[in-house]
């Protein structure tokens, strides 16, 4: 019976301590441990293309979806800390878990992701000038200017949940376009809008009624859960 119970503590401590690896942390907590770390690896697991747009000081690009992800990663420094974000953490996680298989021994994740940093108005560097492009929040505003109500998708391109909502957004802009206009807005070509709008994970899902909002929803969700909502 003793022998059962030292077992038994010996394997749950086995269990907590494959998950000490990784650690979450907010945005101001990753710009400290960014700011006090020394000789740490920041990774930005986006496309080049984001990380032009604006990445953390001193981080590394390493596209999550290249062919060749496993292999660069491969190739750092396993007794280094790793600090890896994206732009609302689904990448980055899927990362974390990579960098844990292949014997990294802190990785520290940046919990929703560059939406957050940006949110928190943390600092970022950029390597093109910046741009104006995406929708002003008057031009937005205008969308809602309907008698109709207005369901505002805002999503991204790499974005799984975005993806498997996408066709409900279709059918219901096909079946209710009596009552509802259905707006879809790619928060990477936004960034200024959506940090205004303060939205800041993804998907996010709004409706609209004379300009107000009457329903929100982060993540994924079901065509029925939707229908319900423009149906109140």
């Amino acid at each position: 019976m003793k022998t059962n119970i030292v077992l038994f503590f010996a394997l749950l401590l086995s269990a907590c301590s494959n998950g000490q690896n990784k650690t979450m942390l907010s945005a101001a907590e990753f710009g400290e441990k960014v700011k006090s770390a020394t000789n740490a690896i920041v990774l930005d697991v986006r496309t080049p293309e984001e990380f032009s747009q604006g990445h953390i000081k001193n981080a590394i690009n390493i596209n999550f979806n290249g062919a060749d992800f496993d292999k660069q990663i491969a190739n750092l420094d396993k007794n280094s800390e790793v600090l890896v974000y994206c732009l609302a953490g689904g990448r980055s996680a899927s990362a974390a878990e990579k960098l844990s298989k292949q014997g990294f021994g802190k990785i520290f994740e940046l919990s929703g992701g560059m939406m957050k940093w940006r949110a928190a108005k943390m600092p970022e560097e950029t390597n093109t000038p910046a741009t104006t492009s995406g929708l002003t929040k008057a031009q937005f505003e205008q969308l809602l200017n309907t008698d109709k109500k207005v369901l505002v998708d805002f999503y991204a391109t790499w974005c799984a949940p975005c993806k498997i909502i996408k066709p409900y957004l279709d059918q219901i802009e096909t079946e209710m376009k009596d009552k509802v206009v259905v707006v879809r807005i790619d928060a990477d070509q936004n960034r200024e809008l959506v940090n205004q709008l303060q939205i800041d994970a993804l998907p996010t899902l709004q409706v609209y009624k004379n300009k107000q909002t009457t329903w929100t929803n982060v993540g994924l969700t079901t065509k029925e859960e939707i229908v319900k909502a423009l149906n109140k």
